[in-house]
């Protein structure tokens, strides 16, 4: 294994901020190297480092001879007058690039084909690109690239589930070779886990070097922790017992063996100053009723693009759902319908008396009126005081324990980073104590650390949940059912989880068309909707069969339905109760692996029909 980079002793402040304090590391040829660390901690100034483009304190960065960089940095430098053409292939004429099977199946992969079709042609300028569309064009300039060193600053940013699953098999198998190294800097650990063979934690200054991906690092990071705990216990008894010898005797005795004071102080010195922690922390929930929000015959038009066609959904109480889907099918569209704030070209949209709804956006734009205000006005604004543990807290103690130490919270929000921001915005969500809540892509500017502390706060959260997000991780860990929209303005639900989706996705492809509108639906008990694909014909023998199953698994799924209501309506009686919530969620998940089960036996029946 050859090196393309080495740091030699590194140092790098950034005004009074430590980023690297003395590091020291290498890259060599075949590694694939995840970069986690708290937001603000240096991950992103590490990267400039080692492209040189940022200058250090003290130190040296060299680069072998051969190392050829592409990098795509977390926002991107396209310039806007320049066409996708430009900005992908530069000045190589275009009958050397086609003939590259690894630079066509690139632009498949990013851009629909070859011609840059889901972008709208080569030759469409950049500037008028969304985000997403943006983020595509960036990460296919880099992958095509004649490179051995590929660095990417959140790659998944602005990328959909099948947009960040693509981009995580190329790089393990298509883009990895013996002769090339990869760092990526990323938050989505199930994308973590896909790509990386090693893991950097960058913090305080340090980079903590693990084997494996996140998986590997989290039991690394734990068993390390777990070995720090019994060191620090260990020097902690150490400590009493010196400061009990120094302080024993007559109080005029000034003279002790000097290697006994040499040994406390150096303790003392040891002692790692305490963490500015991330820890959200369990608000009360409200009471929620029976009814929640119900969609009947929904429909939504944004031109002439159909989101939503005649959908029919009603959300249960406690129920927690995964929502995916391509960009632009309507997913923040539908939770804006759902929260009241996006109205119906048709159809009927009905809410229950109890319910109050939590809604973290997307764009952090509730917060642009508050700009002016500091961070623990902001916090106050919504409630100067809670409860936890059974005692009253104030808000500038709250924001202390969310991370926001004493200097943080006079802080401008206007000043803010974007995770600081959505920090922010989240808290003030749940601070409001609402019974449904709606989260869309929350994991946009969040480090790892603050990700598991939200998942920690809403593992055992009784409201109802809805979920926008491309994080696979954070679907599969917080909620019990996931439903999927592919464009064609139904929804769909997914007893097979992202996986089926991803399927679904395949199939429209190869077809070459829209996913079709006239598959098959089935019942389900949470009253989310399920496909089930058409078949040729079978003998009548069969069909009758496939009828009795047909009955036989409504009038089950009919009874998990009535099982369901009543954990439900038992949750919202007993939110409080955190036992008895853990009990009944297991419960539920029992219910809804049933309600899978019956799903696909009904799919399959169908088929028969059909």
């Amino acid at each position: 294994m050859a090196n393309l980079v080495n740091l030699e002793r590194v140092s790098l402040a950034a005004g009074t901020q430590l980023l690297l304090d003395d590091v020291s590391l290498g890259i060599g040829t075949g590694e694939s190297i995840g970069v986690v660390g708290r937001n603000g901690g240096g991950k992103s100034t590490l990267l400039g480092v080692l492209t040189r483009q940022r200058p250090v304190d003290s130190g040296r960065v060299t680069h072998a001879g051969e190392v050829r960089v592409a990098q795509v940095a977390q926002d991107d430098d396209l310039p806007a007058g320049i066409s996708v053409r430009q900005a992908i292939h530069g000045s190589v004429l275009e009958h050397e690039w086609a003939g590259q099977v690894a630079v066509r199946d690139v632009l498949a992969g990013l851009l629909g084909d070859a011609q840059a079709g889901a972008v709208g042609g080569l030759d469409v300028p950049v500037g008028p690109l969304s985000g997403g569309e943006r983020r595509r064009v960036a990460l296919a300039r880099a992958l095509v690239a004649d490179a051995n060193l590929l660095l990417l600053d959140e790659p998944t940013n602005h990328l959909d589930v099948e947009g960040v699953a693509w981009l995580a098999e190329h790089l393990a198998t298509q883009w990895r070779r013996p002769s090339r190294a990869l760092v990526v800097v990323t938050h989505d650990r199930w994308f973590l886990d896909a790509v990386a063979i090693a893991t950097w934690e960058v913090g305080d200054g340090a980079v903590a070097a693990y084997e494996g991906g996140y998986a590997a690092y989290v039991l690394a990071r734990a068993e390390r922790e777990r070995i720090a705990a019994v060191a620090a216990e260990r020097r902690d008894n150490l400590l009493r017992k010196e400061l009990a010898w120094l302080r024993r005797g007559p109080p005029a005795r000034t003279s002790k063996p000097r290697f006994r004071i040499d040994a406390a102080n150096a303790l003392i010195a040891d002692e790692p100053p305490p963490r500015d922690g991330v820890e959200l922390v369990r608000f009360a929930t409200a009471r929620l009723g029976k009814d929640v929000i119900d969609l009947h015959e929904a429909s939504l038009r944004l031109g002439d693009t159909v989101l939503l066609d005649r959908v029919t959904w009603q959300l249960a109480p406690g129920e927690r759902v995964g929502i995916v889907g391509v960009n632009g099918s309507g997913k923040s569209s539908l939770l804006r319908v759902i929260a009241g704030r996006q109205p119906l070209d048709s159809g009927r949209r009905k809410q229950g008396v109890t319910v109050q709804i939590g809604f973290v956006t997307q764009e952090v734009r509730e917060l642009e009126p508050l700009a002016g205000r500091r961070v623990i006005e902001a916090i106050e604004a919504v409630r100067a005081t809670t409860t936890l543990g059974g005692k009253p807290i104030s808000a500038s103690q709250l924001a202390k324990r969310l991370g926001f130490p004493g200097p943080r919270q006079q802080a401008r929000v206007g000043d803010l980073s974007g995770g600081e921001r959505r920090r922010l915005q989240i808290v003030r969500v749940l601070l409001d104590e609402p019974n449904v809540l709606l989260l869309d892509e929350p994991t946009n500017d969040l480090d790892i650390d603050t990700l598991t502390s939200l998942e920690d706060v809403l593992d055992g959260w009784a409201g109802t949940l809805l979920v926008v997000s491309h994080d696979r991780y954070l679907l599969e860990r917080l909620t019990d059912s996931q439903v999927a929209l592919l464009g064609d303005g139904r929804l769909r639900h997914l007893p097979g989880g992202v996986e089926e989706y991803l399927r679904l996705r395949q199939d429209v492809r190869e077809a070459g068309a829209p996913a079709p509108g006239g598959r098959r639906t089935a019942p389900s008990a949470s009253g989310s909707p399920a496909v089930a694909s058409a078949a040729p014909g079978a003998s009548a023998a069969a069909q009758r069969e496939a009828r009795k199953t047909i009955a036989r698994v409504e009038k089950a799924l009919a009874r998990l339905h009535d099982q369901e209501q009543r954990v439900h309506a038992e949750l919202a009686e007993r939110a409080s109760d955190h036992t008895a919530v853990t009990g009944l969620a297991a419960r539920l998940r029992e219910l809804h692996a049933q309600e899978s089960a019956l799903e696909e036996e009904w799919l399959a029946a169908a088929d028969v029909l059909d």
